[in-house]
């Protein structure tokens, strides 16, 4: 498993969400309500850009004639043909079992940046009573 820094997580507030490629793979990392999760960027379906789709809730088991909205910014609906997909998990919302997205680990860690070597190799020179003098 590669580590591949993707951008700031400042970057990518809440709701929002950035499309990468990384090891030839499209892959959308999304930020839902302060946590980060990533899943690969192709429905099972057809293939469509999945992480291009809308992004929205859905509504919950309730009594006939009521509707329960909930999950706002935690589903994601293929462009194409309007699978639903848990954010979360990478779990259809119809077939949980079977149909699912392919997930990735996400974190966000303090990346220091690194401090560039210098280039050739350096010696301490003093001037003693008149005469240059080098440090090897």
């Amino acid at each position: 498993m590669g580590r591949h820094v993707v951008g700031n997580a400042a970057e990518l507030p809440p709701g929002s969400r950035k499309i990468v490629t990384l090891e030839n793979r499209s892959i959308g990392v999304f930020n839902v309500n302060g946590a980060y999760y990533a899943l690969k960027n192709s429905c099972p379906h057809q293939a469509a850009p999945l992480c291009a789709g809308p992004i929205k809730g859905t509504n919950l088991p309730s009594k006939p004639g009521e509707y329960r909205y909930a999950r706002e910014g935690e589903i994601i609906r293929c462009p194409w043909h309007g699978w639903e997909f848990d954010l979360t998990n990478g779990k259809s919302l119809f077939d949980p079992h079977k149909c699912l997205v392919k997930t990735y680990e996400v974190a966000v860690e303090e990346v220091r940046e690194e401090q560039e070597e210098p280039s050739v190799e350096t010696y301490r020179v003093q001037i003693e009573a008149n005469k240059v003098v080098v440090y090897i």
